[in-house]
């Protein structure tokens, strides 16, 4: 991509920063996307810039975190901004419920369903604290920085940046922007165990950003991002480690199972402030099927070549939401304030 059109989408990103600080006037979602069909083999996707588009001086965002979709088919966003830091869409784009005002540091969003009833689990990075609420909003749990693993002096130290809620409903909590430790909690918050921690071993973790179940196989198991050396790490229920995957330029932000596949957003390719993100979709084997704004993937080597991103669909997303019909819809970080992009399945 040449000096010109890195210097237009760094232009395009002000201008919409610039145009949401004025009330009542309408963001423009994204002021990149040229290329209106992206992805590859069965993942191919359209394109939707307009969906979900606010009055932002109404609904307004900031860094939308992550997104969940409910059991009713609502489509849940997370965002830092304490105005509204959650905005509940049906699946046209139109806001049917805002409510948070009070999590500075919103950035993980859990849902899970305990027998038909549904909870949202919230990590905020600057209260170093993570919130179990009902879909309406009402906090029912705060879990506060682990000083049972004998690991943190204060909770200046904790950064919980997501939460995985096991099949018997123990919550692991991962501390990505903190000391990189995944703590454990029975259901109702009791302290169970720790691992992990800053490090380049096998059960050591550099950014362990997101963590999910994968429920793919015989046995659950903790899929766990470590963001910095592009890679995910599996470990059993206990904490043991099983296995590592490696993802070449791939810097992860959470992984996130659908039926048999595995998807994530790929923050950053090659380097912060490019805005070269793009999505990634994996089969059970762990290989790379489709690149969704970035080119083909390529295992003619032996081993995934690096991606490169298309420089046009995405800024920096954060997160992907797989619907019921398999459509997606990606929130983005740091990236003008914009609303979460949809691609709809081909």
């Amino acid at each position: 991509m040449g000096a010109t059109r890195r210097n237009f989408i760094k232009s395009s990103i002000i201008t919409g920063a610039t145009i949401y600080s004025f009330p009542g006037l309408s963001f423009i979602n994204h002021p990149r996307i040229d290329t209106p069909t992206i992805g590859h083999g069965n993942f191919k996707y359209e394109v939707d810039p307009k969906w979900g588009i606010q009055d932002a001086g109404k609904t307004p965002v900031k860094d939308c975190h992550e997104m969940v979709q409910d059991a009713r088919g609502r489509l849940i966003l997370l965002t830092n901004h304490t105005k509204n830091n959650v905005i509940i869409y049906d699946k046209s784009g139109k806001v049917t419920q805002t409510w948070g005002e009070e999590f500075p540091g919103a950035h993980g969003l859990t849902l899970w369903n305990a027998g038909g009833e549904e909870f949202l689990f919230i990590t905020d990075t600057e209260r170093h604290q993570v919130y179990k609420t009902t879909l309406e909003g009402k906090i029912l749990m705060t879990l506060n920085y682990p000083r049972e693993t004998g690991k943190y002096e204060s909770e200046e130290q904790y950064k919980p940046t997501e939460t995985a809620i096991g099949p018997n409903g123990d919550i692991y909590v991962a501390d990505g922007y903190g000391s990189n430790f995944i703590t454990q909690y029975s259901g109702n918050g009791e302290y169970i165990r720790y691992f992990g921690g800053t490090g380049k071993g096998d059960r050591e973790f550099d950014c362990c950003h997101g963590i999910t179940i994968d429920t793919r196989f015989n046995d659950p198991t903790l899929l766990i991002t470590s963001r910095t050396t592009q890679e995910f790490k599996r470990f059993t229920l206990e904490g043991e480690h099983l296995e590592t995957i490696s993802l070449p330029s791939c810097w992860v932000c959470r992984p996130v199972i659908h039926g048999e596949d595995l998807y994530f957003a790929v923050i950053v390719t090659k380097s912060w402030g490019a805005y070269d993100g793009m999505v990634a979709v994996l089969d059970k084997n762990n290989k790379v099927v489709s690149f969704p704004g970035g080119d083909t993937p390529d295992y003619s080597s032996g081993k995934l070549a690096t991606g490169i991103s298309d420089y046009s669909t995405f800024l920096n997303p954060h997160d992907i939401c797989v619907d019921n019909d398999e459509n997606l819809y990606i929130p983005q970080w740091n990236s003008g304030r914009t609303y979460p992009v949809k691609l709809n399945r081909v």
